[in-house]
């Protein structure tokens, strides 16, 4: 269903760019969460990880909604958010940690980079050259 939704006309591929326009900025207020509550050692590359996440969600999204132009930015978030995805469950303590890693990989991440991945295979129009 996601990817017809992908495929069909503008009113639906706007509401997607919105959609991911939205999940890059829902990591700004998680990016300040981690600066006040991890060491600042760790902070930094959660949050520089984070960051290249959401500008990359955020250009797919405005460039989608605008009717092209996304290709490399989606590629962009869905190279990112498996990296983040993969990172999370790596470095996760067993327990409540580890649980949070799985169901935010499970539930946002990776359904989240396959969708920019389709995005990012989408055949570029003329326009979008």
């Amino acid at each position: 269903m996601a990817v017809t939704a992908l495929n069909a006309p503008y009113p639906a591929r706007q509401l997607t760019g919105h959609l991911l326009t939205g999940a890059g900025l829902a990591l700004l207020p998680w990016m300040g969460y981690m600066a006040a509550t991890m060491p600042p050692s760790k902070a930094a590359a959660w949050i520089a990880l984070d960051a290249l996440e959401a500008t990359c969600l955020v250009l797919a999204g405005t460039r989608l909604a605008r009717g092209g132009g996304h290709h490399t930015a989606a590629a962009g978030a869905a190279a990112l958010l498996l990296v983040d995805a993969t990172t999370d469950l790596l470095t996760a303590a067993p327990g409540a940690e580890l649980a949070l890693a799985v169901a935010m990989a499970v539930a946002a991440e990776i359904p989240l980079a396959a969708r920019c991945a389709v995005l990012a295979r989408q055949p570029r129009t003329s326009a979008q050259r």
